[in-house]
């Protein structure tokens, strides 16, 4: 009888170990086709037809990250999973907040390791040469996405938060083409660009030319703006750079058009009469001797290196050469200039 009951005993310790090892072969199944079903989804491309801009705000956690990519309909992977792959990379806590370019053929793999990374989407804002500040501020106020804060605020206002001398906030931003990314404000473009002038002014101004009639690099930044506003072309801002600085030499006075039109103010209409040159104002150079008190416009760093490396020679006139080209006719004399200013009236009228 006990033998019966011991075979009995361990016939069903053998039955019983079959099944735990079936149990266990039928888990360790389980498990491996759910790791090859995750490894499927962290390489899988998500569900992008096409590229598309997906902004995720400040302060959004993991979870609700998971909940927009599935809202959106952008992945439809198990909230697991993308649990699963953030612990795999720790990564989870390290998101960034923002704008992301989602391409076509984009894992989840990917976009993980972007918003680690914080590869954000970079808008670009150009500063234009010869913009006013007035011109800056309009365009600032236009950008969109850009916080604005400036609203309110009057230019000494802004020129005192930048600490820019006496108020006056003018010339003192660098014409570049900045980046930019979701959350950042107008301020923080208008100070990057200043710093931008300021660095520009540091360098240029210690390797200026000798006998440059400058004392100051802001003098050299209103200088430059003057260029600026005369020609775009790049190898007449040297030229221009020489009249000034032989004239700025022997006294004589700058008489500069774009001077004119800066004093004007919203009175400008587009032409320039007899009257408006005879009309005094603190930006008149016919009427005032020497540099306008401020800067007239955003002068580039070319006008600035022009500025301070004046071309050689000794011409003290130019006038638009009049065929459409943009360039100028240079001259040493009244009797040249005069000449040439014929010249220029002639082709514009038959133009």
């Amino acid at each position: 009888m006990q033998t019966i009951r011991m075979h009995q005993q361990s016939g069903r310790v053998r039955w019983l170990l079959t099944l735990a090892l079936v149990f266990l072969a039928g888990l360790c199944a389980v498990a491996v086709l759910a790791w090859q079903d995750y490894r499927r989804f962290v390489d899988a491309p998500l569900l992008l037809d096409e590229a598309r801009v997906m902004e995720f705000s400040r302060g959004t956690g993991f979870r609700d990250i998971v909940r927009q990519l599935r809202r959106e309909r952008i992945s439809d992977g198990s909230p697991f999973y993308w649990r699963l792959l953030s612990r795999e990379l720790n990564v989870a806590s390290r998101l960034h907040a923002g704008e992301y370019a989602l391409q076509p053929g984009l894992t989840p793999r990917g976009l993980i390791e972007m918003m680690a990374a914080g590869k954000v989407v970079q808008h670009q804002f150009t500063i234009v040469e010869g913009w006013t500040f007035r011109q800056l501020r309009l365009a600032l106020a236009k950008e969109k996405g850009v916080g604005q804060t400036l609203s309110g605020l009057d230019d000494a206002s802004i020129a005192a938060r930048l600490d820019i001398p006496d108020g006056k906030p003018e010339g003192w931003f660098l014409p570049e083409t900045y980046s930019w990314v979701n959350g950042d404000d107008d301020f923080a473009i208008l100070s990057r660009a200043h710093a931008a002038m300021r660095a520009a002014l540091d360098q240029l101004w210690p390797e200026r030319d000798p006998g440059v009639p400058l004392k100051t690099p802001y003098e050299a930044l209103i200088l430059a703006s003057i260029i600026e506003k005369e020609t775009g072309i790049a190898d007449e801002r040297p030229l221009i750079s020489g009249v000034f600085t032989r004239r700025l030499q022997i006294g004589m006075r700058l008489q500069t058009d774009p001077t004119v039109v800066y004093g004007l103010g919203e009175a400008y209409d587009g032409n320039i009469r007899r009257r408006d040159l005879e009309t005094d104002t603190a930006f008149n150079t016919y009427t005032r001797d020497g540099l306008p008190p401020t800067p007239i416009a955003l002068p580039g760093f070319a006008a600035l290196e022009a500025t301070l490396h004046p071309a050689g020679g000794n011409t003290l006139y130019f006038v638009a050469v009049g065929d459409g080209s943009g360039r100028h006719e240079f001259s040493a004399t009244l009797t040249e200039h005069n000449r040439a200013v014929s010249r220029y009236l002639k082709r514009s009228r038959q133009r």
